[in-house]
């Protein structure tokens, strides 16, 4: 069994978007994909990502047909702001979070965890979304925004997740700025990493 865990510079970079993308690519080579949205903020009626994401597993693995949307989630939070500060009632227990990732990984052959924000997103006062995916020990995926300051972002992150020894890829979501993204910010990716993919290029020639 392998996971993925999805994370971001930051939100509305494009997590849930690429992990779509990785559910039917990972389909199509055979595999039976499980999706996990440990915490959802904003969520008032229903949990948008978690949603979208449930409704497309159901699409390539028969074991998650039956599931609902909160059998997919640990939380979801009516304020639309960092789970620390969306969990009024303190109620976020991660223990509970790591329990329904077990849950959910034995229903597929690769889970693929979608976070909230980006990597210091503070779940807790002391644990942060890097802290969960150190916890998990599992392989991220950064996915970096195309808009302008985004490689300062990039760049932060990554050194994050050295920081901790957390084995990761990244690609960037060419997006926002797009008609100047191979100016304004191509270059540098260019001059100093041997190679950068997109998202769509990196889900493309993914190999597991």
């Amino acid at each position: 069994m392998q996971s993925l865990f999805i994370t971001a510079t930051g939100t509305n970079v494009g997590k849930t978007y690429t992990t779509l993308m990785l559910i039917d690519a990972l389909a199509n080579k055979g595999y039976k994909v499980g999706v996990y949205k440990p915490i959802e903020t904003g969520v008032t009626d229903t949990a948008p990502d978690a949603t979208i994401l449930l409704q497309a597993c159901k699409k390539v693995n028969e074991r998650f047909k039956d599931l609902k949307v909160e059998d997919i989630t640990a939380y979801t939070l009516a304020l639309p702001a960092a789970p620390f500060c969306a969990d009024t009632e303190k109620i976020i227990r991660i223990d509970k979070i790591i329990e329904k990732y077990h849950e959910l990984s034995k229903l597929c052959d690769i889970l693929l965890v979608e976070g909230a924000g980006g990597l210091h997103v503070p779940i807790t006062k002391d644990f942060h979304m890097i802290d969960l995916i150190k916890k998990l020990n599992i392989k991220t995926l950064l996915v970096t925004p195309s808009r302008l300051g985004c490689i300062n972002d990039t760049l932060l992150s990554q050194e994050a997740l050295k920081a901790r020894d957390i084995d990761f890829d990244w690609c960037v979501n060419v997006h926002e700025d797009r008609d100047t993204f191979s100016e304004v910010t191509q270059p540098y990716y260019d001059a100093v990493f041997e190679g950068w993919w997109s998202v769509e290029r990196y889900i493309k020639n993914l190999s597991l």
